[in-house]
């Protein structure tokens, strides 16, 4: 419990429960992601970090999210830290830093800089995004929204977005309801 900024992030063994639950080998899972069986190998024993992309195709690939990998990365915790400098930027590629870890009721990410705009997104549960700094242009339900900082945009589950940051260092936080936790409506289940 507590402040974690002394144990590195660790996705591996979720990677690996998570392939083994759909009791896929290395090998499907390599020819579903286009990564090699011997970076999968090295990523589920830890030996190496993958990058945001990489996780993305990981996930893909799991039929999971890279946010869901995350959290079932680091064990629920009740009270915890994450510190501003907890995950360092690949180059060449935008930060993703997630804002809570452990498989919590939601989920919380930052986005800096550049987005992959052609993804689509689309989720069981509600988001909000909040545009910290810069602006970003979402494409929802067939209508294009800009937002600029102090923004907010809130989708109910199922609507399907995707989203590209329109001007340099952008930041994006990203708040959901986690994956595994339906949505009640009317307080009953």
């Amino acid at each position: 419990m507590g402040d974690h900024k002394e144990q590195p992030l660790r996705v591996g063994a979720a990677v690996r429960r998570r392939r083994r639950a759909l009791e896929l080998t290395l090998a499907v899972v390599a020819q579903r992601s286009g990564l090699s069986v011997p970076f999968l190998s090295q990523i589920e024993n830890e030996r190496a970090r993958p990058s945001r992309s990489s996780l993305e195709k990981v996930a893909d690939a799991l039929r999971t999210t890279a946010v869901e990998l995350l959290a079932a990365a680091d064990p629920a915790c009740s009270v915890d830290v994450v510190r501003a400098d907890a995950l360092e930027p690949a180059p060449d590629e935008p930060l993703v830093r997630s804002l809570v870890r452990g498989h919590q009721q939601l989920h919380a990410m930052e986005f800096i800089g550049d987005h992959d705009a052609g993804r689509e997104f689309q989720h069981r549960n509600d988001e909000l995004m909040y545009v910290a700094d810069g602006a970003v242009e979402i494409e929802a339900e067939g209508r294009a929204h800009r937002l600029g900082r102090g923004d907010t945009l809130y989708l109910t589950g199922g609507v399907r977005h995707r989203w590209r940051a329109t001007v340099p260092d952008t930041r994006v936080i990203v708040v959901a309801v986690a994956e595994h936790i339906e949505a009640v409506q009317d307080g009953r289940r």
